[in-house]
């Protein structure tokens, strides 16, 4: 059975914590098919909060509570939760999850079945039918929550997920939080942290299920959040959407300086004798027209060229458009090489092809090697490459769902 860890941080919730350990070890905890544990992380609360807890984990054996240490901020509670819920408590799944009842205890059921459904990546969302915000909110503040969470689904270009700035998430710990540096989140000082964890999560995750959930009001005291914060969570999400995209600018400026590699190299092999002897070894296939360019030296010399091309765009790649996923060890390069030379296929073989085919029907020359060789470029190969890269040499996408294997 599964070890699901709620990760619950606190400062000075004194008057909201003793009801929430009641209702979810009492009552909710014995329906959940799940080792369920809480673990509250206090910041040296001065209310005695930590001595409520304290006194809850002596009348509960999955109950405890620590102390963050000396970083302040939410963040830094949940990364001390999340190392405390790995290391210690042995967690296969941990639940973020707030002490003042904004996050009703009776929905941790509900997201902890999507998870042993399969799902490595559980949202609460308010935003999805069977969810809501609290209606007591003014309008500025509903207006606030949504608009604020349509702005990073727009930046972000994910519009599959409906909230993006909920707190209360489950996170899979094999493949998906293990695989996050928690130390160097953004913000972790701020609420605006969670934006950065989810957009990694998300990145990580196989399949990612959100779940409604019902938010509530505050039971005491006035929510923390405040528009510091808010302008922060924006600040991040426009830092990652960014991010995104510069990728494949870079991804571009690789792709063009191959361009200049693989059309200057085709020039000079076209006047090597080399490339003619074999077009000539192929000249009996000019009557075929669906080989006859491999009858012509521009052939050979585009596909000598071309490999010369992959070879530039996977060193610059790989130290430079997909560096934080840098494959560095001998053996992991060479096997990533190879990946890379048959994710680009579609160069090797079509761009050869095209520039064939067009020095027959317009004739052999500089001008015309280098249209064909710009349009195989831009219709088939920059898209073809980009998606095969992402999805299998540095693997920053997911493959399509009915690409993936099922589940035993």
């Amino acid at each position: 059975m599964d070890k699901i860890v709620i990760v619950m941080p606190v400062w000075n919730e004194a008057k909201n914590v003793g009801e929430m350990i009641e209702k979810l070890v009492r009552e909710e905890f014995p329906k959940i098919k799940a080792e369920m544990y809480l673990l509250v992380v206090d910041n040296y609360s001065k209310d005695g909060t930590a001595q409520l807890v304290e006194e809850a984990s002596k009348k509960y054996k999955n109950v405890t509570i620590i102390q963050q240490g000396d970083k302040s901020g939410l963040g830094w509670a949940y990364v001390a939760g999340f190392e405390h819920a790995i290391n210690k408590l042995g967690a296969d799944a941990v639940l973020e999850m707030d002490a003042d009842g904004q996050h009703p205890p009776e929905f941790v059921k509900p997201m902890v079945e999507a998870y042993a459904n399969g799902a490595d990546y559980v949202i609460g969302s308010r935003y999805i039918p069977g969810g809501s915000i609290p209606s007591q909110w003014g309008m500025s503040r509903k207006a606030m929550s949504y608009f604020g969470n349509l702005f990073i689904r727009i930046v972000w270009l994910n519009f599959k997920i409906h909230d993006m700035t909920t707190g209360f998430r489950l996170t899979r710990v094999k493949g998906v939080l293990d695989k996050i540096k928690l130390h160097d989140l953004m913000a972790l000082n701020r609420f605006a942290y969670k934006v950065d964890l989810l957009y990694q999560s998300l990145k990580n995750s196989k399949k990612t299920v959100e779940v409604p959930l019902e938010f509530r009001p505050r039971t005491a005291e006035k929510s923390k959040f405040n528009v510091k914060e808010m302008i922060a969570t924006f600040k991040i999400a426009i830092i990652l959407g960014v991010k995104d995209k510069m990728r494949f600018v870079k991804f571009g400026i690789v792709g063009g300086v191959g361009f200049i590699v693989n059309y200057v190299g085709l020039e000079l092999l076209r006047r090597v004798p080399f490339t003619q002897a074999v077009a000539n070894l192929f000249g009996s296939l000019a009557a075929i027209p669906v080989l006859q360019a491999l009858s012509t030296a521009s052939f050979w010399s585009t596909a000598l060229a071309t490999e010369a091309a992959i070879v530039s765009n996977f060193i610059f790649n790989n130290v430079w458009t997909f560096k934080e996923e840098r494959i560095t060890k001998f053996f992991g390069i060479i096997g990533a090489f190879a990946k890379f030379n048959f994710t680009s296929l579609a160069a090797v073989v079509f761009q050869p092809f095209v520039v064939g085919q067009a020095v027959i029907l317009f004739g052999d020359t500089s001008l015309v090697r280098l249209g064909a060789l710009f349009f195989a470029l831009v219709v088939v190969v920059i898209p073809w490459n980009y998606t095969m890269y992402n999805l299998f040499v540095w693997k920053t996408w997911k493959l399509p769902k009915f690409l993936r294997k099922s589940p035993k």
